[in-house]
């Protein structure tokens, strides 16, 4: 069991959910709280109701919302759900139409009507979240009722661990209007020199992203990995299977094949299949020299060319796609291929144009030879 995986993995971890897993980790994590004080200046929290590892990103990222949410007003309603349970004991319970009134006395933004089944739908949706969670249960009744009808009630129980779902801030976060602006305080909150800072932004930024890159704003961050690449290696090797890989612009945690760090590329489905061809085709053109290499490693191409590219993919290889992607159009294939590019930061999408990160260089595909001629000769 690598106990810093399985803390990096999940939100945390519940003793009464997983009391065996609970203990093994409470015994093990003293193993590994040195590199989580000194490397990632990480909050560690274990207490007889759970063990969670407060994983602050260096940066945040566009993945690094929750995935069930696709609306701002989701995560509206789970911040009401936060502060109506930090009212509540442990064990006390409560029903759905003291959890609606509260939301719709504190919400101000807009009135919320509960007769609209688009106010249902996302409760609904944020509900299923928290008891996912672990932070409520249902002791009798079902959200769907809730769903049909405005004045179905559902009883639920707080377990009393919401209140160590958000990260607790020592500083005021009032003047707090975007994502920059927590990160400056989680830097000023620490309170510490400029060398931890540094240490701890860059291994943070290795762990968590898919990859770093050289910008003017991180010029010391990176030359910090460069000056120290094997004390940083050699941490996150003895630790995980993996290997600190450093290229001109940009540096790379490449995980092994016995790595469990939650989600990482490739992941076992046809969309990522898809990619890695994709990302084949780009390094072709490249060695062809008809598309060029910017200074900081990153390729620019037109939507237009990018479009074309990623259709080229389908055409070649389709006939080894899954059945869903078999029978999109050539137009629904582009988006659902650039979407995911763009959430596993693969690509930046800019007003007119599209820029290929120097990561797709790292990973590529390609089907076996006698695939690819018979594709084309029954074409």
């Amino acid at each position: 069991m690598n106990v810093l995986e399985i803390l990096l993995s999940r939100r945390w971890i519940l003793k009464s959910k997983d009391r065996e897993l609970y203990y093994q980790v409470k015994d093990e994590v003293s193993k590994v709280k040195k590199f989580i004080n000194e490397k990632l200046g990480y909050q560690l929290i274990v207490n007889p109701y759970l063990i969670k590892l407060e994983k602050t990103p260096a940066v945040s990222e566009n993945w690094m919302g929750i995935s069930e949410f696709q609306h701002k007003i989701e995560y509206v309603f789970l911040c009401m759900i936060l502060m109506f349970l930090e009212d509540k004991e442990a064990e006390e319970q409560f029903v759905l139409s003291e959890l609606t009134e509260y939301i719709q006395s504190q919400y101000k933004e807009e009135s919320i009507d509960w007769t609209l089944y688009q106010y249902r739908r996302h409760l609904i949706k944020v509900i299923k979240f928290c008891e996912t969670c672990g932070m409520i249960v249902v002791n009798d009744g079902n959200e769907e009722s809730f769903a049909k009808n405005d004045t179905n009630e559902v009883l639920y129980e707080n377990t009393g661990v919401s209140r160590y779902f958000m990260k607790n801030f020592t500083q005021d976060i009032m003047g707090c209007e975007s994502p920059k602006d927590f990160e400056r305080e989680e830097w000023l909150d620490m309170n510490e020199d400029r060398g931890i800072v540094r240490r701890h932004r860059v291994y943070r930024s290795l762990l968590m992203s898919p990859a770093l890159y050289k910008t003017e704003e991180n010029e010391e961050d990176f030359l910090y990995i460069r000056n120290y690449r094997n004390t940083i290696g050699g941490d996150f090797s003895d630790l995980f299977d993996c290997e600190l890989q450093i290229h001109k612009t940009s540096a790379f945690l490449v995980l092994g094949p016995e790595s469990r760090l939650g989600r990482s590329f490739p992941e076992g489905n046809t969309l990522s299949d898809i990619v890695l061809l994709c990302n084949g085709i780009f390094r072709e053109e490249i060695q062809k020299q008809k598309i060029s290499v910017a200074v900081d490693e990153s390729v620019l191409l037109s939507k237009q060319q990018f479009q074309e590219m990623i259709e080229r993919c389908k055409s070649e290889y389709g006939k080894g796609f899954a059945k869903t992607y078999r029978d999109m159009s050539n137009m629904e294939f582009y988006h659902t291929v650039k979407d995911y590019m763009k959430e596993m930061e693969f690509i930046e999408e800019r007003m007119d144009s599209i820029c290929i990160r120097s990561i797709m260089g790292k990973v590529i595909g390609n089907y076996p030879k006698d695939f690819v001629i018979g594709a084309k000769e029954d074409e």
